[in-house]
């Protein structure tokens, strides 16, 4: 069997307007496009396409992005150098708090106190000097603090001697407690090592920076990915949707075709219906009103409405024949003019004259009598 090569070159660029609309959607996660936009745009499609190349999946042009990692990288290692002084700094004002609660609730050694004094002079000292130093992100025509500079608070230090003295102690506590701290942060994140031994949980301790970064980047990847299946599924879900859309509307279409085809059919059931019982109660009256016939109608009644009528067909053709002879005799009295009607008025005047005296006579004749 032959294939047409207008049908091969139709699928081939069928496969690649797919293969370039799943590009478009991966490179540009954030836009609210669907392969049914790009199907009906294609010169968008190819533009956004060609735009790929120059911008990343979040809109940035290659150069700003790159800028913007290597800022984000000095940013990163200022913000670790501030974390690690910062950190350092409130450990050892941690230990001079601590201190001083012993202080308060049991004796201790004059060389705890002095080593102790020290420590919290050179830490007050050191954060003054910090507050009045501007740096070199603020302007140097800013206004002194109550006049005062770094300089000046720097002369507040401890004796040489005293500082010299107080940094080997100083190195000794800050590893242990350096170490504490580790323990306890390994600890949290490893429940389980609490019964090792002191040489595995320094291992462990040696690997633990490496472990959280693992654990970090594995994060984020976890997190682009739920990322793109959650841009994934949501394109998913609208094409779902529309499919589904056109799914219900082509089932409404089928239904009322099928609705419409067999109400026709119910209809026609129907009038035959309705027609077959009009036609039985039609048979049905007319057996009643002949029953009703037989019953009131008997042949001697029969033969009586016979006599009857006969009778009165005799009537009515004399009545017939009388009338017709006197509308004769009325168009010969017609015809004789206005002399007549004078004279039948005057004949009927003097009729009911007679009638009143003959009324008169007899009344009269009764009351005498």
């Amino acid at each position: 069997m032959s294939v047409c090569p207008d049908s091969v070159t139709s699928v081939h660029h069928l496969g690649d307007g797919d293969d370039m609309h799943q590009q478009v959607l991966a490179s540009f996660p954030l836009c609210q496009l669907t392969e049914e936009d790009l199907a009906q745009n294609p010169m968008f499609c190819r533009l956004l396409s060609s735009l790929s190349q120059h911008v990343d999946h979040t809109g940035l042009s290659l150069a700003l992005r790159r800028e913007q990692e290597k800022a984000e990288q000095e940013l990163r290692v200022q913000r670790l150098g501030w974390l690690r002084s910062e950190s350092l700094f409130q450990l050892l004002r941690e230990m001079v708090q601590q201190h001083c609660v012993r202080k308060h609730h049991s004796s201790t050694s004059v060389d705890d106190d002095k080593f102790y004094e020290t420590l919290e002079r050179c830490l007050l000292v050191a954060q003054c000097a910090r507050q009045l130093d501007p740096g070199s992100t603020v302007g140097q025509d800013q206004p002194q603090l109550l006049g005062l500079s770094a300089k000046h608070v720097l002369g507040q230090m401890p004796p040489e001697q005293d500082v010299r003295c107080m940094k080997p102690w100083l190195l000794v506590e800050l590893e242990k407690r350096l170490k504490e701290k580790c323990l306890a942060i390994l600890s949290y994140h490893q429940p389980d090592c609490e019964n090792e031994s002191e040489g595995l949980k320094s291992l462990k301790l040696s690997r633990l920076p490496e472990t959280l970064e693992n654990e970090r980047k594995r994060a984020e990847s976890l997190r682009e990915k739920h990322q793109e299946s959650a841009a994934l599924l949501q394109r998913q879900t609208h094409c779902y949707l529309s499919e589904l859309l056109s799914c219900v509307h082509l089932l409404q279409s089928i239904v009322l075709d099928h609705r419409l085809k067999a109400q026709k059919e119910l209809d026609e059931k129907k009038v035959e219906y309705l027609d077959t019982k009009c036609q039985i109660i039609i048979r049905k009256i007319r057996v009643e009103m002949l029953e009703l016939q037989l019953v009131t109608y008997t042949p001697d009644t029969i033969a009586a409405h016979r006599k009857m009528r006969d009778v009165l067909d005799r009537e009515l053709g004399a009545a017939q024949v009388e009338k017709q002879s006197s509308q004769s005799m009325l168009s010969s009295f017609q015809m004789l003019g206005q002399d007549f009607e004078a004279l039948v008025d005057e004949y009927t005047c003097l009729r009911h004259k007679i009638d009143n005296k003959s009324w008169a006579l007899k009344e009269f004749s009764q009351h005498s009598h």
